[in-house]
């Protein structure tokens, strides 16, 4: 058995909807973080290292474009960077099936659909 520590990242989510780029009033930044730091949370304990990948030692980071609607449901995903590996891209749409739906999104965050990029990382230590 590998004694090795395996670190999965779901890296801070970086959003791309418009709503994010406008000014928000205190209370509502920290509504969008603590919504944020919800999602991480959700994915992190979500992300699974494909045993293949693990014993073979394959590393890989991806970026996937994620639209949600008003309820957190994940409408639409798009895999923007894949990791290069089949054995980790083919996790990529299980891993979205698992976090769906996502935390419902702040009522400061008002467009009907929000889309954000998530990069995963699955990584050896």
């Amino acid at each position: 058995m590998m004694n090795k520590k395996i670190g999965l990242l779901a890296l801070a989510v970086a959003m791309v909807s418009g709503a994010v780029f406008a000014v928000p009033a205190p209370a509502e930044a920290n509504d969008i973080k603590s919504w944020q730091g919800k999602v991480v949370k959700l994915i992190s304990k979500k992300q699974v290292y494909p045993r293949a990948a693990l014993a073979n030692e394959i590393e890989g980071k991806a970026k996937v474009r994620v639209s949600i609607d008003r309820t957190g449901a994940i409408t639409n995903y798009e895999v923007v960077q894949p990791t290069g590996t089949d054995v980790l891209d083919n996790e990529v749409p299980k891993l979205i099936s698992r976090i769906n739906p996502l935390p419902q999104p702040p009522s400061s965050l008002s467009d009907e659909q929000m889309t954000f990029m998530l990069p995963l990382s699955w990584v050896i230590q």
